[in-house]
């Protein structure tokens, strides 16, 4: 049985994960969970899961929190803020560690864990697309597994199974398209939050929804499959898959393709990153291809989709500009959501905030450099956005 430590436990992945180990108790059991502000609903997974240790992001919620389970037997430690988080990422009882947290907020919780020896079944993809320089060094120091969690790579990463060195030759990564798929460019601005927030497809947080509906979270994927897979930017490529049955796919060197399908559902790429390398039965709806239709697949449109190109971009580039991309998009994707900006004005912020960090010549990548930049990025992004706000 594998002793889980869960990252972001209330979020759509945690509750996901928090499923997966209800439905497999013979499998999996809770040890640790963090969470945000979401108390009721953390009070509900303490009660069900009984983990020992249990961290809330908002220190001033710990009242609360204390309140909603005070007749739980027995009690488990609460820990507040980034350390109570840090801390339920290296839980020594912990065989894995599953990273939901959304952001740039998971990249230390994951080194963390990654430093205490844990496994870590990886769905924040932030931790490697801004950390990628010092977080596989740290992998391949700590001789822990990073499992993809998220469908795309977690398709990439099932269809790599039994390929030999060097029998890569392209990456395909597939793409839902998000809510504005089939608007024409010169409607976007004039979207609304709302209408950004209508997943065709999925079921997911605001951020990540939001991303989608940009075609940012694809561009972050290019980025995260460099790391992961070792792959070429040019060996990379973006196809827009309306249907989310293909979740990705990868051509060989003699031009065999390989793909991984399935209904919709996060529950089966996390249910392998944490069953790997087994196979492990669900009574989960299967696969009919009769019902799924017709499956099919168009360019993505770059100039419905700038986002794209500045993520190539920045991963070429390397460095710390990845992690100034990521950071000014999460703040400018907050912004958004706060209606505080545009829809168009998401990858004008992210261009912007990356010419000017290019501009000052900054090439080394520690931890400390991509913290500094990763805040950097957002105060820039939020000092922009005051200009465009009086355009």
């Amino acid at each position: 049985m594998k002793a889980i430590s869960l990252l972001g436990s209330t979020g759509s992945i945690g509750t996901q994960t928090l499923d997966i180990v209800s439905q497999h108790p013979d499998q999996f059991r809770i040890v640790a969970l963090a969470a945000g502000r979401n108390i009721e609903l953390l009070a509900q997974q303490i009660r069900q899961f009984r983990p020992s240790l249990v961290a809330i992001a908002d220190p001033d919620s710990l009242p609360e929190l204390q309140e909603a389970i005070a007749d739980v037997t027995p009690q488990p430690a609460l820990l507040v803020g980034q350390e109570g988080v840090i801390e339920v990422a290296r839980c020594p009882e912990a065989d894995v560690v599953v990273t939901g947290i959304v952001g740039c907020a998971g990249l230390l919780p994951t080194i963390a864990a990654i430093k205490a020896g844990k496994d870590i079944a990886l769905a924040n993809k932030e931790t490697l697309i801004a950390g990628g320089p010092v977080v596989l060094p740290l992998v391949q120091q700590y001789g822990v597994k990073l499992l993809p969690a998220d469908s795309e790579h977690s398709a990439i990463f099932q269809c790599l199974q039994g390929v030999p060195d060097g029998g890569l030759r392209r990456i395909l990564l597939t793409a839902s398209g998000g809510a504005f798929r089939d608007f024409p460019v010169e409607q976007l601005a004039h979207v609304t939050v709302a209408d950004a927030l209508k997943h065709p497809n999925w079921s997911m947080g605001r951020k990540i929804t939001i991303d989608s509906a940009t075609l940012m979270n694809k561009g972050l994927e290019v980025i995260e499959a460099h790391y992961l897979f070792g792959a070429d930017y040019d060996q990379i490529d973006i196809v827009i898959h309306p249907q989310s049955i293909i979740h990705s796919l990868i051509e060989l060197q003699d031009t065999s393709v390989l793909a991984q399908l399935g209904w919709p559902d996060m529950r089966l790429p996390l249910l392998y990153a944490l069953s790997y390398p087994e196979r492990i039965y669900t009574d989960w709806r299967v696969l009919d291809l009769v019902k799924c239709g017709d499956l099919t697949f168009r360019e993505p449109d770059h100039q419905k989709y700038p986002c794209m190109q500045l993520a190539y971009a920045a991963g070429r580039a390397g460095g710390c500009l990845p992690a100034v991309l990521n950071a000014a998009n999460e703040q400018a994707v907050a912004l958004f959501l706060e209606e505080q900006i545009r829809f168009l004005d998401i990858p004008r912020l992210i261009e912007q905030t990356c010419d000017r960090y290019q501009s000052q010549n900054r090439s080394t990548s520690t931890l400390d450099d991509i913290l500094a930049a990763d805040q950097w990025a957002r105060q820039e992004v939020l000092s922009t956005s005051q200009t465009l706000a009086t355009v």
